[in-house]
């Protein structure tokens, strides 16, 4: 309505600009330049009508009397058509965080922070303008993502929230609510979980739970490692019993009087003072005696 207002008061101005101009008083002439001037400026401002600005960030849908233009605009300057609406839609990132009580699988109510991360599609803006609205924040995406938390949490148990399970648990929301709000022009990025609060008393004995877990575990590994102790004693015993046994049956009779032979020998050649006597010890080994 500004365009036409403004193509308007132009039209006016050229005319009063061409009646003074058929006048040939000086002072009228001066009204004349006055209102060819203003005839310039209504034009140049019925021409700025044309144009629009997307702020960077944003995206342009072009409302024509009611007819949505399935092409949007980009951010930057654009020529639209002067008497359609442009709507201004975000398409950055943005945040919505909820604080909701949801169930469990053992049919506890667990109070959780999460918050979800989100932007609108672009090459879907004018349909969700069209089919929606601005506010399709609060009309699809809200809903969808209550429903879809409370859910998922009540296919898992309370423990779950409060342990490593809980990144599979935000995971699967993310899974749920991307699928039913991608059709509708919303991207879902991730939904963090900021905060898990249980029951009173429900956290004292799951942390009592997974402590006496641990020291199972714990006494698991000691059971296990004890058992590979006991079988490494038990083989070496076993290579100490097999190596006396093949020496045992390696010593004969007459190896020992051999060795027994080659020690009197070494004996009597040495300096010490001693006496031998051949064939006096047992088996008929010699006997040495020390004169000392």
């Amino acid at each position: 309505m500004v365009f036409v207002f403004y193509v308007i008061m132009a039209l006016l101005a050229f005319m009063a600009a061409r009646a003074m101009d058929r006048k040939s008083d000086g002072r009228v002439n001066r009204f004349g330049k006055i209102a060819r001037g203003l005839t310039g400026l209504f034009v140049i401002l019925a021409i700025t009508c044309c144009l629009t600005v997307i702020p960077a960030g944003n995206i342009g849908v072009v409302d024509f009397f009611g007819t949505v233009s399935p092409n949007s605009l980009k951010a930057g300057i654009n020529f639209v058509n002067p008497l359609a609406h442009v709507v201004r839609m975000s398409v950055k990132t943005q945040e919505i965080k909820e604080i909701m009580d949801v169930p469990s699988k053992e049919g506890l109510t667990v109070k959780l922070e999460i918050s979800v991360l989100y932007h609108l599609n672009p090459e879907k803006a004018a349909e969700v303008y069209k089919t929606v609205g601005e506010d399709y924040q609060s009309i699809i995406l809200e809903p969808q993502f209550r429903s879809v938390t409370r859910g998922v949490t009540a296919m898992y148990e309370a423990k779950a929230l409060y342990t490593s399970e809980r990144e599979h648990l935000a995971q699967e929301i993310l899974k749920e609510i991307s699928t039913a709000t991608a059709p509708r022009g919303i991207t879902v990025e991730t939904t963090p979980l900021r905060r898990v609060t249980l029951p009173p008393g429900l956290s004292q004995s799951i942390e009592s739970k997974l402590q006496a877990e641990q020291e199972s575990q714990r006494m698991e590994f000691i059971l296990t490692k004890e058992k590979q102790e006991a079988d490494r004693k038990r083989i070496e015993a076993q290579g100490i019993a097999d190596f006396q046994k093949i020496v045992v049956q390696g010593i004969s009779d007459q190896l020992l009087r051999w060795k027994g032979i080659e020690a009197t020998e070494k004996l009597a050649s040495s300096a010490n003072a001693k006496v031998v006597v051949i064939g006096a010890g047992k088996d008929g080994l010699p006997l040495i005696l020390d004169t000392k």
